[in-house]
């Protein structure tokens, strides 16, 4: 009898430090549960707000199709009470602005953006102000090919000293010209291009490559070229000068790719392998700012 009891009592022992246990656990799961809820709501909050800005980009800037949005930071919805965003990235692919340009990528990065939330929600995006805005378009190389009448064109960056002199102590990698690019915070307003197309001469494949220098002014990007080189199986041959007066003209034109987002004026120019790259930065405007993209002649 009295083991029976040791035994009862030892069971009731082992039973309450177990029940302690399984409610700990209940709660984890519990906490679990409510955080995935909470930030599944979270995420749902800033889908709503992401869409409601897209649209009205899309109106601001005569944009065919809404453009994305990403708000950056996490939780949204402390960021969307207080109504101050760190970080709201808007970018826009497949834009045309003149017959030739059909192609052009947008991307505008706002920082320390001001929006009350019961604007944000309602599609009331005039009154949103913007502490710092950068506006990039990019020209990709189909359309720069388009404008001179070379198709097949591909486009990558080069140092100027080399574009300028062609002598290989000058020349520097694609590579390390792209760590450059990306270390800048603004771009210069000139840079140096490769601009490559592909032919058939005499029955064989020939690359015409011309070296040039990229000039932004206030209403364009010129395209100068210096120099022209011809590659084959052998490897690459000069061009000679009256040969080059007459190839080189086929490489210069002006592109003029309309206004960056939210009017902000171009102040550099870059290349990336494909691409040209028009930056411009401005502090402490409005999105009501963001008129639809015009030329900028």
């Amino acid at each position: 009898m009295k083991n029976a009891v040791r035994d009862g009592a030892r069971s009731d022992a082992v039973s309450a430090r177990k029940r302690p246990r399984r409610t700990g656990t209940k709660l984890l799961v519990f906490l679990v549960i409510l955080g995935g809820l909470l930030a599944a709501a979270d995420f749902g909050f800033a889908a709503v707000a992401e869409h409601q800005v897209s649209q009205q980009t899309r109106k601001q800037l005569n944009l065919k199709d809404d453009p994305a949005v990403t708000i950056h930071g996490f939780p949204f919805t402390t960021q969307a009470l207080s109504g101050d965003y760190e970080h709201i990235t808007l970018s826009a692919d497949g834009v045309a602005v003149q017959d030739t340009l059909r192609n052009l990528h947008l991307m505008a990065e706002l920082r320390d953006v001001t929006a009350p939330l019961n604007d944000v929600l309602a599609g009331n995006t005039d009154a949103i102000e913007i502490g710092e805005l950068e506006g990039i378009v990019k020209i990709r190389q189909r359309d720069i090919g388009r404008l001179i009448k070379l198709p097949n064109l591909d486009i990558e960056p080069a140092a100027e000293d080399y574009v300028k002199s062609g002598d290989n102590k000058d020349k520097v990698s694609v590579k390390d010209l792209d760590k450059r690019r990306d270390a800048m915070d603004d771009f210069p307003s000139t840079a140096g291009i490769r601009l490559a197309a592909s032919t058939r001469i005499a029955g064989s494949d020939t690359e015409i490559v011309a070296y040039a220098i990229l000039t932004l002014t206030d209403t364009s990007v010129a395209v100068d070229p210096r120099r022209l080189e011809i590659g084959h199986q052998n490897g690459t041959t000069v061009v000679p000068p009256m040969v080059r007066q007459n190839l080189l003209p086929q490489f210069r034109t002006t592109i003029s790719p309309g206004s960056l987002p939210f009017n902000v004026r171009p102040s550099g120019v870059a290349v990336q392998q494909g691409a040209v790259i028009v930056q411009g930065k401005a502090n402490n405007v409005t999105f009501a700012d963001g008129a639809g993209l015009t030329s900028l002649n």
